[in-house]
């Protein structure tokens, strides 16, 4: 029985040496899969932080580029209309040369004071000209909102209904910009 004893003793060393291995190998396993499993979640998160953040970019690019196209926008439009505010402060002058020059002259000296007003007002509707100042055209045209107000209405039965009969203040605009409508009479 010794004996057996001796060879079951080396055999159960064997057996308990294999099950060390066996258990050794099951717990690098589970290491390396936990590793591996731990480096693939940190790669997803990775990936999800990296894809957020060039959805950031793009977002910030496109808002940058849209403040900078407003930007060019609104630089352009002050450009286009930098004089309107000296303009719009013009055209009470312009009404007033207006009806100076209604005036007749009855003497020479009257007549040569109508011609230096005439000159002056020449001038000053060819500066205006300069910056885009255009009178709006009314009398005979159909009636715009967008051009021309309506202070009253008459009736001629040789008009069409809706078309300016009168013009009582010219209307200008500054470019494609209305500055003053036209305070007009339209035809019921």
């Amino acid at each position: 029985m010794t004996e057996e004893k001796k060879e079951t003793l080396p055999v159960d060393e064997v057996e308990t040496a294999e099950e060390a291995t066996v258990t050794e190998e099951s717990t690098e396993t589970v290491e390396e899969k936990t590793t591996e499993q731990l480096l693939q979640e940190e790669i997803e998160t990775l990936k999800a932080q990296l894809a957020d953040e060039q959805e950031r970019h793009l977002r910030l690019r496109a808002d940058f580029d849209n403040v900078r196209r407003r930007q060019t926008t609104e630089r352009e439009a002050m450009q286009k209309y930098r004089a309107q505010g000296l303009l719009t402060d013009l055209l009470p002058v312009l009404d007033n040369f207006e009806r100076a020059l209604q005036v007749e002259a009855t003497t020479e000296e009257s007549a040569s004071i109508v011609k230096g007003i005439e000159m002056v007002y020449k001038s000053l509707v060819e500066a205006v000209e300069k910056e885009g100042l255009t009178v709006i055209e009314a009398l005979g045209k159909e009636f715009d909102p967008n051009f021309h107000q309506a202070v009253m209405q008459e009736q001629d039965a040789d008009q069409p209904s809706g078309v300016v009969l009168r013009e009582m203040q010219k209307g200008y605009q500054l470019k494609d910009r209305v500055i003053r409508p036209s305070m007009v009479s339209v035809n019921e």
